[in-house]
């Protein structure tokens, strides 16, 4: 799989670019802050639906325009696939396929399927339980695009059960039993698409597993080995994730049996305290959890590791997904590159952002692209083969 066009309508810093890429090596070499990464981060929304640098959509529209257009053309085993994709803050995207409008965004997902190494992956590591999940919904999601409508249901039921548990706290002291009897319905929805997301991430961690130990050995076979483990806050889930069941009736069952058990408190505090959107994905190194304990060599080639399997289980599967390279290479030390190099050496397209020309690998065969200023009265943003 590769892109062979992407065309940028005010998103981020660019009023227009319009670009033709080719299978193999593509480097986007300018200084920072003259929107190399902004190309790499809207073929990334493509593949996604979501950004690597933010969490909103109103940061990627270009300031004073009122919605951004990414319009990429991706090449599959010898078929093409137009791909665009309106953004506007504050309302639901839209999108086409083959200049066709579908019914909702999410139908674009797995047109474009790639691999995202950027300086952020830190966070995988060393950041809040939320990066970590995303990390597994966003790979679950391009092997499954189905999973997407999954994690949408799930997070307007998370948010619809928090509200009724504030409203139900103070109902429940004046005798007032409408909300709780409400409180059961949404107990059943969060159940069942809460199973469905655990039991795709799940599967997902027992497919991980092995990737993650050997690409970590790869980068770092000096260091102590590298496991992870599905964690979640209730124990029969726990128990089954490490035994690699997936079982999504029996997610179900537990999770409206933790439901039931923690009630009392959710209404106390009035938030949501059980469902997928409290677990973790646990990275370890020996006999102790990479967060807190892992050095900063040992967090980059586990965040590296994370990426590098993600890579391995899509390639698996299919074609090559499409390798982005957000100036990584500047971040790394010699063995990581060489390790990362290897990789990107048989990927059918790799598209690498950089600030010099220094930064990639000196026997790289790669195609160059100027990122710099137009000589023009409005100083507009170019991109220059070179």
């Amino acid at each position: 799989m590769y892109v062979r066009r992407v065309v940028l309508n005010d998103f981020r810093s660019w009023q227009r670019v319009d670009l033709d890429l080719e299978p193999g090596r593509t480097v986007f070499v300018g200084p920072n802050g003259f929107g190399k990464t902004n190309i790499v981060e809207a073929l990334w929304y493509s593949a996604t639906l979501g950004s690597h640098r933010v969490g909103s959509d109103a940061p990627l529209i270009r300031e004073g325009a009122e919605r951004a257009v990414v319009s990429t053309i991706v090449v599959n085993e010898g078929r093409e696939l137009a791909i665009d994709l309106e953004i506007t803050a504050g309302r639901a995207n839209k999108a086409r396929l083959n200049r066709s409008p579908v019914r909702s965004a999410r139908e674009i997902l797995g047109a474009l399927r790639a691999v995202l190494f950027a300086p952020e992956d830190l966070a995988l590591v060393r950041g809040d339980p939320s990066e970590r999940r995303r990390y597994l919904d966003e790979l679950a999601t391009t092997r499954r695009p189905s999973i997407a409508g999954v994690r949408a249901d799930y997070d307007k039921v998370v948010r619809q059960r928090t509200a009724l548990l504030k409203s139900s706290s103070g109902a429940r002291y004046r005798g007032d039993t409408s909300a709780l009897e409400t409180l059961d319905v949404w107990d059943g929805h969060l159940a069942v698409y809460g199973a469905q997301l655990i039991a795709a991430r799940v599967n997902l961690v027992t497919q991980l597993g092995p990737e993650v130990a050997k690409a970590y050995q790869l980068l770092a076979p000096a260091s102590r080995p590298a496991s992870v483990r599905y964690r979640s806050g209730v124990e029969m889930v726990e128990a089954e994730a490490a035994a690699g069941t997936v079982d999504v009736d029996l997610y179900e069952a537990a999770l409206l049996a933790e439901l039931s058990r923690r009630r009392s408190a959710e209404l106390e505090r009035g938030v949501c305290l059980v469902g997928p959107h409290r677990d973790d994905l646990e990275l370890r190194l020996g006999d102790q959890p990479a967060k807190g304990f892992a050095s900063h060599g040992e967090s980059w080639s586990m965040a590296l590791s994370l990426r590098l399997a993600a890579y391995e289980l899509l390639r698996n599967e299919g074609s090559d997904p499409v390798l982005l390279l957000d100036d990584v290479f500047a971040e790394l030390d010699e063995a990581r590159r060489r390790a990362l190099v290897g990789v990107a050496s048989s990927a059918e397209q790799v598209l690498v952002t950089a600030a010099v020309h220094d930064d990639i690998p000196a026997d790289w065969d790669a195609r160059r692209i100027q990122i710099g200023m137009r000589d023009d009265e409005e100083g507009r943003m170019s991109a220059v083969t070179s």
